[in-house]
């Protein structure tokens, strides 16, 4: 346990236990805006979907308060590893601390995110996150 969830992943071991176990799911916890401009991870080619449930609403960006009653909605039930995913790796941490506390889990934020961090002209999408390791995504 680190710091009240289960523990980071990098995308590849995040990928690994979302193909190995059956009952692991990805909640990818970004805002419409960037499911639909940036992309999402695509988990069909292992039998399953990314449920998306914003951890912060936009545009204002505050904490979605019925975040844990709409993961619940989902069909994810509190005996399942729960792995979190956002732009870079700080909300879905806060979201993974949040569903520990409320008797999920395990849950592991997936570090890195779904971007990466910002390369050395501030641009996402080069340094490290799903997308640069390779992982199946798809653009809305």
């Amino acid at each position: 346990m680190n710091e009240g969830y289960a523990g980071d992943l990098r995308p590849a071991e995040a990928w690994e236990l979302l193909e190995k176990d059956p009952k692991a799911v990805l909640v990818d916890v970004r805002t419409l805006p960037e499911w639909g401009f940036v992309g999402v991870p695509r988990l069909d080619g292992i039998g399953k979907e990314t449920l998306c449930v914003s951890w912060q609403v936009f545009p204002d960006m505050a904490r979605n308060e019925g975040f844990v009653e709409e993961v619940a909605a989902k069909g994810v039930g509190k005996d399942q590893p729960v792995l979190l995913l956002c732009r870079s790796g700080a909300r879905s941490r806060s979201a993974a601390m949040a569903l520990t506390a409320a008797g999920f889990g395990p849950c592991y934020n997936v570090a890195e995110g779904f971007e990466g961090d910002r390369d050395g002209d501030m641009h996402r999408g080069s340094v490290g996150g799903w997308k640069v390791a390779g992982l199946p995504w798809a653009q809305g």
